[in-house]
């Protein structure tokens, strides 16, 4: 399998998984619906250890593109196949949100809440305000990144890398993701935001496209911000 398939793959997996568990809590006659953030947060962090898991030898599992510029701006990743890593990763996000749409077909029907269709596919923030849902975006991700940096220095995480990260991951949603849904990651955000927008979901509203470029550049300043706080102090 090639790298660029390995990412297509990995992001589907987990966006799959982790777009599957808010639909199960948001959506109405759904067997967990209102099961909590908790449930939520536990459900990404899976996510992305099963996905990293799944391709992490064949591609790096990096599933984000906040994650593959970082690493490329620091010299642990080759600036020529990040196009193809980042069209993969979006690629992947979008089927993985149309599986989640076919997983609960029935339950779209039966959700009276637009806001809660468009929870299941892309973040939205607590309290409008750009400069803050910015940060927000920016601080979580320079944990996100700084804190895999960190993990993949230790000899004993070998093998446990997905773990974790997965854990880095439930870590960041319940202490930081209460202020925008932590996105955290662009294709995360924009792949399934897109499937929301074109896919055929009875009662839906807008896609909220004026928000939708923070959880974009919010992940990619911050994952630069961590990179580059790193390796000057490691």
């Amino acid at each position: 399998m090639s790298p660029f398939l390995g990412e297509v793959l990995g992001t589907m997996l987990l966006i799959l998984l982790g777009d599957g568990v808010v639909a199960g809590v948001v959506l109405n006659k759904s067997k967990s619906q209102n099961s909590g953030w908790i449930v939520i947060t536990v459900g990404w962090g899976l996510a992305v250890a099963m996905a990293v898991y799944a391709v992490g030898a064949i591609s790096g599992a990096h599933l984000n593109p906040a994650v593959t510029i970082a690493l490329a701006s620091i010299g642990r990743f080759e600036w020529s196949q990040v196009p193809g890593y980042i069209v993969a990763q979006m690629v992947g996000a979008f089927l993985g949100a149309v599986l989640v749409w076919l997983h609960y077909y029935k339950h779209w029907e039966a959700t009276e809440d637009k806001g809660a269709k468009l929870a299941v596919f892309s973040t939205g923030p607590a309290i409008r305000s750009t400069w803050a849902n910015l940060l927000s975006e920016i601080i979580g991700t320079f944990v996100l990144v700084f804190g895999i940096l960190a993990i993949g220095a230790n000899k004993f995480a070998d093998g446990l890398n997905p773990f974790i990260v997965g854990t880095l991951i439930i870590s960041i949603g319940i202490s930081l993701g209460g202020p925008t849904g932590y996105a955290i990651n662009p294709a995360r955000d924009l792949g399934p935001r897109i499937a929301h927008a074109l896919l055929p979901i009875p009662g839906k509203g807008d896609s909220d496209w004026g928000y939708s470029w923070i959880p974009v550049l919010g992940p990619i300043v911050g994952g630069l911000i961590a990179a580059f706080t790193y390796i000057t102090l490691f």
